[in-house]
């Protein structure tokens, strides 16, 4: 089927691949009309650890999709996460030659690309540099500065960082894969776009997206993002810490910790017990919900104040920049039982639990509207806005008459290009070079 319209991601995570298609309905929302998940062998706290495992996960997460849709998958936006992605916050400025003349694009292009010249730790490399707020000669808090006159602007950045190595290997993955790659987000970024309302960001919000291997958090305030930061533990590791505990194998922890889990250990009476069947002819394992639930708690609360000091460092202590609309969790391990209650008692935030339907046309499927699916929902948005951007500078390419003004505009749309987008084409460069 013709496919030129479709929006595709791909959500390359510790415990699954998600592949998601969506389509536009006459009101113009987005209807997702295919989904494929499989097992993510080969990826481990979001970093590739096996080629081979991850591009058949692809794979088969890829033909799912397409079975389901009878469409067919070429090319996708991929999210990044994992323990390798670090932000860091940076000011800069430019001297401008002429002040006689408005600050334009081009201006606010040489000062990011200047802030993309830092010298980074041996491996790493700028993936996104987020303008925060503008200073144009010395009058400061300025948002939009395009347009108005100043020999010298600056600006705060908040610049993220990752090891472009395991970028790259997703990148190989994906190629590997048979499939071309339209784009890269940052995975907080493109869940926040599916479960925050616009609301939220600007009353200032911290997104939480617990995934299997790494927990990602993105805070927005005055509808800008912030700051960005992926802890190294996930749903796993309490998986782990339940067999440990429990003394019991893998697939029997994961199970128990879904089906009689809780974050909060008071909800259980000390006489509720779950028996678990013995390996081959052993007895059976009886096991205390208290105790299940005291496990779960303590790896819990790790995580949520490793969290919950990246809120501080941001400066949510300090009265402008109070995060108003407090916590919103998504991810699998969101759906834990009483985590809100346990998330509100660490940090004494209003929290609440963000399902990725916030932006969907209202008849997609009850399965997307689960928090597991967020970050995919929002790879398939973040597609959607990408092809809306490129088909703006084609038309207005098009309505320009002469060659000449057709030229300057296309040097324009360049220089419009996203700080992603430049990163994408590095990478893309980078698979073509090393075919």
């Amino acid at each position: 089927m013709e496919n030129n319209e479709l929006y595709i991601g791909l959500d390359i995570g510790t415990t699954k691949i998600v592949a998601m298609i969506g389509d536009v309905n006459e009101y113009d929302k987005l209807k997702i009309v295919g989904i494929g998940k499989s097992k993510s062998l080969g990826v481990h706290r979001g970093v590739v650890n096996n080629i081979t495992q991850t591009i058949q996960s692809i794979q088969s997460a890829v033909e799912e999709a397409e079975l389901n849709s009878s469409y067919k998958i070429d090319k996708v936006v991929v999210g990044i996460a994992g323990q390798h992605i670090r932000s860091l916050q940076h000011s800069d400025y430019i001297t401008r030659e002429n002040s006689d003349q408005v600050i334009d694009k081009e201006d606010i292009d040489r000062l990011i690309n200047q802030v993309y010249k830092l010298v980074m730790l041996p491996g790493e490399e700028i993936i996104h540099v987020l303008p925060q707020d503008y200073k144009v000669d010395g009058q400061g808090e300025i948002k939009e500065p395009i347009g108005m006159f100043g020999s010298r602007v600056e600006a705060n950045f908040h610049v993220v960082v990752g090891q472009v190595s395991s970028i790259k290997n997703i990148a190989r993955c994906v190629k590997s894969a048979g499939i071309d790659f339209d784009g890269i987000t940052l995975e907080p970024l493109a869940s926040a776009d599916a479960v925050l309302s616009q609301e939220e960001k600007e009353a200032g919000v911290a997104l939480i997206d617990i995934g299997g291997g790494t927990t990602d958090l993105a805070i927005f305030k005055d509808g800008i993002i912030r700051h960005t930061a992926v802890i190294p533990f996930g749903g796993n590791i309490i998986t782990d810490d339940i067999k440990e505990g429990c003394s019991i194998i893998e697939k029997q922890a994961e199970l128990l910790k879904i089906k009689f889990g809780s974050a909060w250990p008071g909800e259980n009476k000390e006489n509720e017990i779950v028996s678990i069947p013995g390996l081959r002819g052993r007895d059976p394992k009886e096991i205390t919900l208290k105790n299940l639930s005291k496990i779960i708690n303590a790896r819990i609360v790790e995580i949520i104040e490793q969290v919950f000091i990246e809120i501080k460092n941001y400066g949510h202590d300090e009265q402008k920049k109070k995060l108003i609309a407090g916590i919103v969790l998504t991810g699998g391990g969101s759906q834990l039982n009483h985590l809100k209650q346990t998330v509100e008692y660490v940090t004494g935030m209003d929290t609440r639990l963000g399902q990725p339907n916030e932006h969907l046309a209202g008849n997609n499927s009850i399965e997307i509207s689960n928090p597991t699916f967020a970050t995919a929902v929002g790879l398939v948005m973040n597609s959607m806005n990408r092809k809306k951007i490129d088909k703006k500078d084609y038309d207005e390419n098009q309505d320009e008459n002469s060659d000449e003004e057709s030229v300057t505009n296309n040097k324009n749309t360049d220089f419009s290009k996203t700080v992603f987008e430049k990163f994408t084409d590095k990478i893309k460069n980078f698979l073509e070079n090393a075919e």
